[in-house]
C-alpha cells in the first residue's frame, strides 16, 4: 500500500513541475489520484477477505499451513478471529448413518394398514421385519383413513419419516414411493393386493408372498395387524421386530416437542399416573358393555354397533362379558381398584382417552375419589392442539409419549394401546405397570358393592391379586394351537429385554 501512495505522489509533484498546471488543476488531479487509491485500497480489501474465506474453507488440516505465509501481524489477527469462532461456536455432531445392506432386490412390497394409531404401529414392525427377510423394497406403508376414527394423517404427519428410511438401511431398502413405470400401472389397478393370514410363521411369506411378488413385481397387502405368530420366529426376526419398534418408528418433532412439554407440566407438580381409561362411544359400542349406562346409552350404544358391517357381533349380552373380564373397567371400577391398591389420592392422574361417554356423570366418582385429574386439553391451550383436532392417531401418539414416561401405568382394558405401551415400558426398564386382572376385578366389586366384603377385605384381596401383575419379568404366554389366546410379542417381547438377575415370573 505504501508503495502504491508514493507512486501517486511522485507523478503528481512531477506532473505539476512539466506541466506547470496551475494550483487549481493540481487539486483536481489530486482529488482524482485519491479516488483511485481508494479504488484501489476497495479492491485489494475485497480481494484479501476473499482469499482469508477460501483458505478458511480448506479445513484444519490444510489452513494453518497456507496462512503461515502471511506476515506476522496477519497471522495473529486469524489465530484471534479463529480461537474466537471456536470459542463462541458449538461443534455440530455429524450424524453417522448405517451402511446400506446390499441385496438383490426380488420386488416391491406395499402395505395397507388398518385400525388405530398403535395397532398400525405393531403392524409395521412386523412388515419391516417381512420385507427384510424377503429381500424386498419396502414402500413406505399407508395408514389407515377409513376406520371409525376416519383420521386423515399419513405416515410422515404422525412418524419422522426420514429417520424411519435411515435408521434400517443396513436392513431393508424403503422407498417414500414406487418407481414411476410401477407407480403409473398401480395408478391404473393393475396390482396385486391380497390380506395375508393372520398369526403367520414368516415361512409363510417366504412360501407364499415371495412368489408372488417375483411374478408381480409388486405386491400390496391389505391388511396387516397380528399378520405374523408372536412366538417361534428367528432371534433376528424378533429383534428387527423391537428395533423398529423402540427406535425406528420415531414421532415427528411436533409431536415429540408437545409431548415433552406436557411431560414438563405434570413432573413440575411431582410424580403423576396414566389412567388409560378406555371407556369410549366406540370402544363400549364394538364390545357391548353397558355397565353403569341408562336406557338411552344402551340403544344408542347398540344402534352404532350394528350401523359398522365389519363389527361381526351383533348380539351381546354384557352382564356374562363383564364376568368373564371382557369388558373395560367403568369409570366408577376403575377409582375402586385404585383406591383398593392405595394409590396416593393427592396424585396427579392424567387421562390417557378420548371423549368419557355419559361425560361428568360417569367421572363423577373417579374425581371425587381423585381429584387431580388432568388431560392433554387441560394442560395445553386450544391454540397447542389445534393441528391435532381431528386426527385421533396424532392425539393418541401424545398420550403414548406420556404413557412411557409416567411414574405408573394403568390401563383399563387390554386393547393395541395398553399392550403396546406395556412392552415399551418393559424394554425401558420394566416400569411400573399395573396389569389388571379385570375378570377378578369384577367379581371382588360385586361382593363389596353387596356388602360381602369389607373394606378392608376387598382392599388385601385386590393387593395380593396384583402383586405379581405390575409390568416386571415373565414369561410370554405359548399356546401353539391358539395364537389370538397367547401373550402378544409387543406387550412381552422377551428376546429384546435386559432381564434382571432374578428368575422370570411365570405366566399368570
Amino acid at each position: 500500500m505504501c508503495k502504491i501512495e508514493k507512486k501517486v505522489e511522485r507523478k503528481r509533484e512531477m506532473g505539476g513541475i512539466l506541466k506547470g498546471e496551475s494550483r487549481g488543476g493540481v487539486e483536481k488531479q489530486l482529488k482524482g489520484s485519491k479516488m483511485k487509491l481508494w479504488m484501489i485500497r476497495a479492491t485489494t480489501s475485497v480481494l484479501l477477505w476473499t482469499c482469508i474465506v477460501q483458505l478458511t474453507a480448506i479445513g484444519d488440516t490444510w489452513g494453518p499451513r497456507v496462512l503461515n505465509v502471511w506476515p506476522p501481524c496477519f497471522n495473529r489477527e486469524s489465530d484471534a478471529a479463529s480461537s474466537l469462532v471456536h470459542d463462541t461456536l458449538p461443534s455440530i455432531p455429524q450424524r453417522v448413518l448405517p451402511p446400506k445392506r446390499v441385496y438383490k432386490n426380488n420386488g416391491y412390497l406395499m402395505v395397507s394398514c388398518n385400525g388405530g394409531l398403535n395397532q398400525m404401529r405393531a403392524a409395521i414392525c412386523d412388515m419391516v421385519a417381512i420385507a427384510r427377510y424377503l429381500n424386498v423394497t419396502l414402500i413406505v406403508p399407508e395408514l389407515d383413513k377409513s376406520s371409525f376414527w376416519a383420521d386423515p394423517s399419513e405416515f410422515k404427519d404422525i412418524f419422522d419419516v426420514e429417520h424411519f428410511i435411515t435408521s434400517l438401511r443396513d436392513e431393508v431398502r424403503i422407498l417414500k414411493e414406487l418407481p414411476p413405470r410401477l407407480k403409473r400401472r398401480v395408478e391404473l389397478g393393475r396390482v396385486y393386493s391380497m390380506p395375508p393370514i393372520s398369526w403367520s410363521d414368516i415361512s409363510y411369506y417366504h412360501n407364499q408372498i415371495l412368489p408372488l411378488i417375483q411374478k408381480y413385481k409388486v405386491v400390496q397387502l391389505n391388511r396387516t395387524d397380528s399378520r405374523l405368530a408372536n412366538n417361534g420366529q428367528p432371534l433376528e426376526i424378533q429383534k428387527l421386530r423391537c428395533r423398529v419398534n423402540f427406535s425406528a418408528l420415531r414421532f415427528t418433532s411436533q409431536i415429540e416437542e408437545l409431548g415433552k412439554r406436557v411431560i414438563r407440566l405434570l413432573r413440575q407438580n411431582g410424580p403423576f399416573l396414566v389412567l388409560h381409561l378406555r371407556y369410549e362411544m366406540d370402544m363400549l359400542a364394538f364390545s357391548g358393555c353397558t355397565q353403569g349406562c341408562n336406557e338411552e346409552e344402551v340403544e344408542e350404544l347398540t344402534r352404532m354397533r350394528y350401523a359398522y358391517p365389519w363389527w361381526k357381533e351383533k348380539i351381546i349380552n354384557s352382564d356374562l362379558k363383564r364376568k368373564d373380564g371382557l369388558c373395560p373397567l367403568t369409570p366408577e371400577e376403575t377409582a375402586l381398584t385404585l383406591r383398593a391398591l392405595d394409590i396416593d389420592p393427592s396424585m396427579q392422574i392424567y387421562i390417557a382417552a378420548g371423549e368419557i361417554y355419559g361425560g361428568e356423570r360417569r367421572m363423577a366418582s373417579l374425581a371425587t375419589a381423585f381429584p387431580n385429574l388432568v388431560r392433554k386439553e387441560t394442560l395445553l391451550g386450544a391454540s397447542d392442539l389445534r393441528f391435532f383436532q381431528n386426527h385421533s392417531s396424532q392425539m393418541a401418539a401424545l398420550d403414548y409419549l406420556v404413557s412411557l414416561e409416567s411414574d405408573i401405568f394403568v390401563p383399563t382394558y387390554d386393547g393395541n394401546m395398553a399392550k403396546v405401551v406395556e412392552g415399551h415400558r418393559r424394554f425401558l426398564g420394566f416400569k411400573k405397570t399395573v396389569l389388571l386382572d379385570r375378570r377378578l376385578l369384577v367379581d371382588l366389586i360385586d361382593q363389596y358393592t353387596n356388602g360381602s366384603l369389607s373394606w378392608d377385605e376387598f382392599s388385601a384381596a385386590v393387593k395380593e391379586s396384583h402383586s405379581d401383575r405390575m409390568g416386571g419379568p415373565v414369561n410370554r404366554l405359548v399356546i401353539p394351537d391358539r395364537p389370538k389366546e397367547e401373550d402378544y410379542f409387543y406387550s412381552n417381547p422377551e428376546e429384546c429385554l435386559q432381564i434382571p438377575s432374578i428368575d422370570l415370573l411365570s405366566s399368570t
